[in-house]
């Protein structure tokens, strides 16, 4: 076996590059399954907040838009290459700040920094796969690094399934060490995730780089033997004169023409897919899939099993996409899953929407019960309160800007008292708050706060089949994202933007892309604690169908295409 033939070279290219996807995923993925015993830790150990849990939450995605501004700008000056090694190396580095966390700043920092990796990740590697694959594979190779993507959220999710049924046995065996079995569970499902970094980080070092990054720096010798890494030679020749007329042309055409219809457009119409993939609310349900399952009536490990199932049903609909991706096309697999997408969201909105209505406000008699600003309330009181033996009151509760959020069942008690410690804030957050640039609250304030009631809604706790109908729904869901959106938001990216701008301007594109998944992913918990889940399912529904018509009536077919021939489409348009 010829191991330097171009076969074996591209096979190794998309090996290593989807390792990168594989991280993405990881870093999507992994807090879903953690989250529970995380929470457990966050609230009874550190005393932290139902915000403070949707910043760790979002912190990989807050972290990923601040990489994003400076992602295009670093792949220019340093190459591909480089800024995809310094991302595996991030990656490496977080998992053991976030593992072996004793609070909130480290854990936020250690997710921070898997949220920068990531954004160098969703920036670079589709990059680097548009710039060195030949047209004929483009599609499919970038396809894989979403299925490997996938892959990494179904390894994600089977660690923490696994991690679930041993925090399960352990309660029935010795309930009294619980907690620091909770503990200790979220924290090895982060050391469980650190060989696919230290893989990707590795593998990088024996790529070549991109060769029209090489060719822009006027290294036209090593731009050929970059491209007859993954071409044969007569290929790479003509491709390297096709790339070096299309470098000629640009610059003949330098000055005030950066907005032209032919930069302009394309980077609208990327923008544009890129906000719209995210508002599908894809990394919100894959963040919250155990939570989301769980208030819909699949308690326990059978949320976890369910989390499993939508992450597997992912990567084999992402096989699927690969498959046809670079047959049917970009565009009628955007419209085949964006529709998909809207009924599925409309189904599970529907779901929620019948299940909240059958709740009862109590939330004005729990406020009449507050003693020394503190509430107790026992399970037959809290039983009495809903009028059944199988119940479920969810509340949320404040004092002054720490905010908490609680599902009781039949047997729990609610006990909420005055906190007596609060962490969270920082000498910076301080500095920036005195000069008012600050927008997160003084935590402290909550020790001097009166106790609220939010909002405290009680009722017969949903069957276990309508938890199955929810995961249905959230199946077909993944199923289109994966066919259409999951893949096609990728190659988007990479193929709209013009060679001039295509690494500032992706970097422009992905920061919109995780700006929208950040907003939502921070404001998720806040809005389903205080109006329920039916109207999120129905906002998320109502984005997607802007998603179908852009797909339908503004995205051009670039199958097939080289990235010069679809420069020249929006030239002449």
């Amino acid at each position: 076996m010829n191991l330097s033939s171009p076969e074996i070279q591209t096979r190794y290219l998309l090996l290593v590059a989807g390792l990168g996807g594989l991280l993405y995923g990881i870093d999507v993925g992994i807090i879903a399954g953690a989250l529970p015993y995380l929470e457990a830790s966050a609230v009874q150990l550190w005393k932290l907040s139902s915000q403070q849990l949707g910043f760790v939450v979002a912190a990989v995605l807050l972290g990923s838009v601040l990489s994003s501004l400076t992602a295009g700008a670093l792949a220019e000056a340093w190459g591909r290459k480089k800024v995809m090694f310094v991302s595996g190396l991030l990656f490496s580095v977080s998992i053991p700040i976030i593992a072996l966390a004793d609070g909130y700043m480290p854990l936020l920092l250690g997710r921070l920094l898997q949220g920068v990796s990531g954004g160098l990740i969703g920036v670079v590697v589709p990059l680097y796969l548009a710039e060195s694959l030949p047209a004929a594979v483009r599609g499919r190779g970038t396809a894989i690094f979403q299925l490997l993507l996938t892959i990494g959220l179904v390894l994600a999710a089977a660690i923490g399934l696994l991690v679930a049924h041993q925090v399960e046995q352990a309660a029935h065996e010795a309930p009294a060490a619980l907690q620091a079995v909770q503990d200790a569970a979220w924290r090895r499902i982060f050391w469980l995730s650190l060989a696919p970094g230290l893989l990707f980080t590795a593998g990088v070092l024996w790529l070549a780089e991109s060769p029209r990054w090489l060719l822009a720096r006027g290294r036209s010798e090593d731009a050929l033997l970059a491209l007859r890494r993954t071409r044969y030679a007569v290929e790479a020749d003509a491709e390297l004169t096709s790339i070096q007329g299309k470098q000629e042309e640009r610059a003949a055409s330098e000055g005030s023409r950066l907005l032209q219809r032919r930069y302009v457009l394309p980077f609208l119409l990327a923008c544009l897919i890129l906000a719209c993939n995210q508002a599908t609310g894809i990394n919100s349900v894959l963040a919250y899939a155990v939570t989301i399952l769980d208030q819909g009536g699949l308690s326990g490990s059978m949320g976890n099993v369910g989390d499993f199932a939508l992450k597997l049903v992912n990567a084999l609909m992402t096989v699927v996409a690969v498959v046809l991706v670079d047959r049917k096309g970009r565009k009628f697999l955007l419209m085949l899953g964006s529709g998909g997408i809207i009924v599925s969201l409309f189904a599970a909105a529907l779901l929620f929407r019948g299940a909240e209505s059958g709740q009862s406000d109590v939330g004005g008699a729990l406020s009449q019960r507050i003693s020394d600003n503190a509430l107790m309330l026992d399970a037959p009181t809290l039983r009495t309160l809903a009028g059944s033996d199988d119940y479920q009151l969810d509340i949320a509760y404040s004092y002054g800007p720490l905010t908490q959020v609680r599902s009781l069942r039949p047997g729990d008690m609610l006990h909420i008292a005055p906190p007596d410690s609060v962490e969270g804030d920082s000498v910076i957050g301080a500095a920036f708050r005195s000069m008012h640039l600050n927008p997160f609250p003084d935590m402290h304030a909550a020790l001097q706060a009166p106790l609220q009631i939010e909002r405290a809604h009680i009722g017969t706790r949903p069957q276990a089949v309508h938890g199955w109908l929810v995961l249905a729904c959230l199946l077909g869901f993944i199923a289109s994202f994966a066919v259409g959106p999951g893949v096609c938001v990728w190659l988007a990216l990479s193929e709209l933007m013009p060679t001039r701008i295509r690494s500032n301007g992706m970097s422009i594109a992905l920061l919109v892309n995780q700006f929208v998944s950040t907003v939502l992913a921070a404001v998720f918990l806040p809005v389903v604690s205080l109006h329920g889940y039916a109207p999120m399912f129905f906002f998320w529904a109502g984005c997607t169908v802007v998603y179908f018509l852009a797909a339908t009536f503004l995205l051009p077919e670039t199958r097939g295409k080289t990235l010069e021939e679809i420069n020249r489409h929006f030239a002449y348009k």
